[in-house]
């Protein structure tokens, strides 16, 4: 009896080349907009030691308590059992986002005392073990930039504008808007937690109505609460305390800095008192970008300043800024919009398609045609040539369906006079030339590629 078949695991898809015309198309975008302001790429391992995630995201977020793909380090036959918070702490997690491997590679590679100004941008997976759904896998591809050592609200601006930017040259259009807000400094923060805490009391008296995760957050980090999706909790928390009531002046003046030089770009900038970053690192400045025409699904990205996390790992003090979008969210936004135009991939369309197809006419004739595909590849041209050892005419109507722009023949008479015949799709013509005289007719044709 048969086997069943092998599935992609939950949560994960195959990207197959005429899928990944898009996320070449998304890859590009990105490495673009963030060249063009002085990033520099970095990549950091898919994986890191747990104890990385628990410090930088904090032990109470949901990407912590729910979400890490962990696996144990290996351990020798007579090693001692560890108890489950040894276990964990000497475990390594696949990472569910980029920024405390940044964060960590930069204190690593003494970035905060040597050269503490840095622009860096990040692209590739990370992994979340959550529940999948539209818009949310298992593993998905994410870009990302991240600029240390200024505390300037100029740099937060700059930030924002890449990101804006990136949407924009997707295609979005006008209606692309940044919402900000501020989660002050850690003075304002307590003050901001005290007050929410007198606030919330109440709701958690009795029987609460909060969900179970509100009721554990209650306790351990009360800025959770502001996080929760569920509707009854989102109606809980109206009227709450906000954080611009006890925020200091310096909190004010970076924040009003910023939105100025946000106007000063062009941007569509929003008050909105609503977001609050889930995770621990983030300091003043937080902000979405969105697009209202896309109603419930409009937030497109978001990141915010860190100005605690590069200590947290271990460096100097070290003020940053950055930002995450998500390619699957983005994908689905430009399905909805009917992006990206057809013009916009012709190039990546073309640079895939084949230039040339070597025909074998006979048997004898399919290892000098596999031969000189071969010669001409090494020239830099993409060429095809038969391995299902099919007719001439059959070889000859491949090369007509994938709309190749020259046919190389090469039959008994032509391996006998060391000739080629070309046939040029386009024009329907054919000429015999001598193989010596090859490479320059192609380099002719193809405009010196």
């Amino acid at each position: 009896m048969a086997s069943a078949p092998f599935q992609n695991p939950r949560g994960t898809r195959d990207q197959l080349p005429e899928d990944l015309l898009l996320i070449h198309h998304l890859e590009r975008v990105a490495h673009e907009v963030a060249s063009a302001a002085g990033y520099e790429e970095v990549r950091t391992p898919f994986f890191e030691e747990t104890r990385l995630f628990m410090r930088s995201l904090g032990d109470t977020s949901d990407v912590v308590e729910k979400e890490m793909f962990t696996v144990p380090r290996r351990q020798a036959d007579d090693a001692p059992e560890l108890s489950a918070a040894e276990a964990l702490a000497n475990s390594y997690t696949f990472r569910p986002e980029g920024t405390a491997s940044c964060a960590r590679a930069y204190v690593q590679a003494g970035c905060a005392a040597n050269a503490p100004a840095q622009k860096w941008y990040y692209l590739g997976p990370m992994f979340r073990y959550e529940r999948p759904q539209k818009g949310r896998e298992r593993q998905f591809t994410q870009f990302g930039i991240e600029a240390f050592g200024s505390q300037s609200p100029l740099v937060d601006a700059e930030v924002i504008a890449v990101a804006l930017r990136f949407f924009q040259r997707l295609g979005f259009g006008p209606e692309l808007e940044v919402r900000v807000n501020s989660m002050g400094d850690p003075a304002d923060r307590a003050a901001w937690s005290s007050a929410l805490r007198e606030f919330f009391a109440p709701q958690f008296e009795g029987v609460s109505e909060r969900c179970a995760d509100c009721q554990a957050r209650f306790e351990r980090n009360i800025f959770r609460l502001l996080d929760c999706k569920v509707p009854r909790c989102v109606e809980l928390n109206q009227g709450a305390p906000d954080l611009f009531a006890v925020m200091g002046e310096e909190g004010r003046e970076h924040h009003q800095r910023m939105c100025e030089a946000l106007q000063q770009l062009q941007a569509t900038v929003t008050e909105d008192r609503s977001i609050v970053r889930g995770l621990d690192y983030y300091s003043r400045t937080v902000f979405e970008i969105h697009y209202p025409p896309l109603g419930a699904r409009s937030a497109l990205c978001g990141g915010g300043r860190y100005d605690g996390l590069v200590e947290e790992m271990g460096g100097r003090h070290t003020p940053a800024m950055g930002f995450s979008i998500g390619f699957t969210p983005t994908e689905l936004a430009l399905a909805e919009l009917q992006l990206p135009v057809a013009e916009d991939l012709e190039d990546l369309r073309q640079a895939r398609k084949a230039q040339i197809y070597v025909v074998a006419m006979t048997a004898e004739d399919r290892l000098p045609a596999m031969s000189l595909a071969a010669q001409l590849r090494e020239q830099g041209w993409r060429v095809l040539s038969d391995l299902r050892e099919r007719s001439g005419k059959a070889q000859l109507k491949e090369a007509a369906k994938l709309d190749v722009p020259i046919t190389l023949i090469l039959g008994p008479d032509e391996r006998e006079k060391d000739h080629v015949k070309l046939r040029d799709m386009g024009a329907k013509e054919e000429q015999d030339l001598a193989q010596e005289k090859l490479v320059e007719h192609l380099r002719a044709f193809f405009g010196g590629a």
